[in-house]
């Protein structure tokens, strides 16, 4: 059987489309599988069981490259055709099933959201798959034993950046002699563009403990490096819904973003945001989802401490 999985091209959208199509998987063994999205999402894709390939589509004008893709794949006999893009070009393919998306529901998650696509409830967590290779780099940049924090202080725009200050304290605090996580290491991420604000975090946390991989893992590699990981704080973004995948503990810090659709998904999860809500923040005189500095201001890190703990307690972690 073959399946072609239309996906999205943002990094975070792409994780949350990964449970329906695990499920896909599961309850179809035989399936092959291609899968279509943007070129920054793509790596996620490459370790998909019975994979045949990824078509990674560059954006371009008068938007070819949809047609490029329905180039690629018209030839194929497809008996799943999944786009949650809506595309025209998944009219024009044949398939003996097709699931379209449409305008996401305001109502739900974004996971409920494409589980309804899919008519699959409850809706499946999304999941990442590793090879061993991941694996086993991830065991060599880490310390074998003990409770690791990972940071996330990246987002792909500045409105939703919490302070790279308060990052760094927040790290200290938590690693500091009466902390939760007394001397662990402090795992940085986030992509090679985001270098700069992730020095900020990582020249402020002591060196000792300091383990700065911001552009040096693709982003398998980051997941099985957030797999041995405890716990994850970071603000919301791709890097963060890979955290909630991996399966580590997982704070998401919102505020210019609806929680309510895009919170890190599963148990081992949780969020903390603004004390100015959604609505608050992006109506402001002079707000620009471009040009606009951050809105995270009102988030302190007692806040953020507050909910690491809550976070910890519910895991099952000790809090000393």
């Amino acid at each position: 059987m073959n399946v072609l999985f239309i996906t999205y091209s943002r990094i975070g959208d792409a994780v949350l489309s990964t449970g329906v199509l695990a499920e896909l998987i599961r309850s179809n063994p035989k399936l092959h599988v291609t899968v279509a999205c943007g070129p920054v999402a793509s790596p996620l894709f490459q370790a998909v069981p019975n994979l045949v390939r990824v078509i990674a589509m560059p954006k371009r004008k008068a938007s070819l490259h949809w047609l490029d893709l329905w180039r690629q794949c018209v030839s194929v006999r497809w008996d799943i055709l999944v786009d949650l893009r809506n595309s025209a070009t998944s009219r024009l393919l044949r398939a003996k099933r097709k699931y379209t998306g449409g305008r996401a529901d305001p109502s739900c998650h974004r996971v409920e959201h494409l589980g309804a696509i899919m008519n699959m409830s409850p809706a499946p967590a999304p999941r990442l798959w590793l090879k061993e290779h991941h694996l086993n780099r991830a065991r060599e940049m880490l310390p074998a034993d003990g409770p690791i924090l990972a940071l996330g202080p990246v987002a792909n725009w500045s409105g939703k950046q919490w302070d790279a200050k308060r990052f760094a304290e927040l790290a200290n605090r938590l690693t500091s002699r009466s902390g939760i996580m007394r001397g662990a290491p402090v795992v940085i991420l986030g992509g090679p563009e985001e270098r700069a604000q992730a020095e900020f975090v990582s020249a402020m946390i002591p060196a000792t403990q300091s383990i700065d991989l911001v552009g040096k893992v693709d982003l398998l590699t980051a997941c099985a490096v957030l797999h041995q990981c405890s716990l994850f704080v970071g603000n919301d973004s791709g890097l963060m819904h890979i955290a909630a995948a991996s399966g580590v503990a997982t704070l998401g810090l919102f505020g210019p973003s609806r929680e309510e659709h895009y919170a890190p998904w599963g148990a081992r999860t949780s969020v903390v945001r603004t004390k100015l809500d959604y609505d608050e923040l992006v109506s402001r005189p002079g707000y620009n989802h471009r040009t606009t500095d951050s809105l995270m201001g009102s988030l302190q890190v007692d806040d953020v401490e507050e909910a690491v703990i809550e976070l910890w307690r519910r895991v099952g972690e000790k809090v000393t």
